[in-house]
């Protein structure tokens, strides 16, 4: 049970459909959780400058920081010469400050449909993601996170496949009714490598450009167009739910 994808010009895809031409029907879908579920993006921008001058990473105008969105992890990594030993520091720092400050950060806006209108159907939900457990519990509150089927936290940035395969396992569900849904490449790579298919969410840390580059099943502009696709709907024009900063 192959999906088909039916691009749009716009390089949105129109509808994802089975072999046999009807909608495809996920029995489990896998989310991200930070720049996804949790608008943590614009928290990300506003400890920015302070981070940076911590650190002594290269300066970086704010006119420039939608420049990073559009580079991988790797990209950014050698374009400002960053060693992978402070990458490990930055990114204690920054878990720290993220426990801190959880309560700045909220769901997206119009996430909350997603998860109920999912929920009322017969679709396990997950979130994998690095993040603390009890950050992910914070902003979701406890009624949503008594829909979500499966939680592994604390994932490593690259250790995703090994968990996705890990609840396709307990779930019993075939890689192909599953769909990953995030704001990252590196979350697309993981879905790809583990044969899940993956619909990218543009309101996070990753431009919508970046994401298109690697043709994901699905791409997503704003929440209510999982909804659409979900129930075989989908919204071909949409107006794009940007991220801030």
């Amino acid at each position: 049970m192959r999906p088909d994808r039916c691009a749009h010009s716009s390089g949105k895809i129109a509808s994802i459909t089975d072999a046999d031409g009807s909608g495809m029907k996920y029995k489990l879908v896998i989310f991200d959780f930070d720049g996804t579920l949790a608008d943590s993006y614009p928290w990300f921008l506003s400890i920015f400058a302070d981070l940076a001058k911590r650190y002594r990473l290269p300066a970086v105008d704010p006119s420039d920081l939608d420049k990073l969105r559009s580079l991988e992890v790797h990209q950014i990594l050698k374009e400002y010469r960053i060693p992978f030993w402070k990458v490990l520091l930055i990114g204690n720092h920054l878990k720290k400050l993220m426990n801190a400050q959880i309560e700045q950060i909220n769901l997206v806006n119009g996430m909350q449909a997603v998860i109920d209108t999912l929920s009322q159907q017969d679709i396990q939900l997950a979130i994998v993601t690095s993040n603390a457990e009890k950050n992910v519990r914070q902003v979701l509150g406890p009624q949503n996170m008594a829909r979500f089927h499966y939680m592994e936290s604390g994932v490593s940035m690259f250790g995703k496949k090994k968990v996705f395969e890990k609840i396709l396992k307990k779930s019993k569900i075939v890689s192909q009714e599953a769909l990953s849904i995030g704001d990252e490449v590196r979350d697309l790579k993981s879905a790809r490598d583990a044969r899940i298919p993956f619909g990218a969410v543009t309101w996070g840390y990753t431009a919508r450009s970046a994401l298109q580059k690697h043709a994901p099943e699905a791409l997503f502009d704003h929440p209510r167009e999982i909804i659409e696709m979900m129930q075989g709907t989908p919204t071909l024009q949409e107006t794009p739910l940007k991220a801030a900063g």
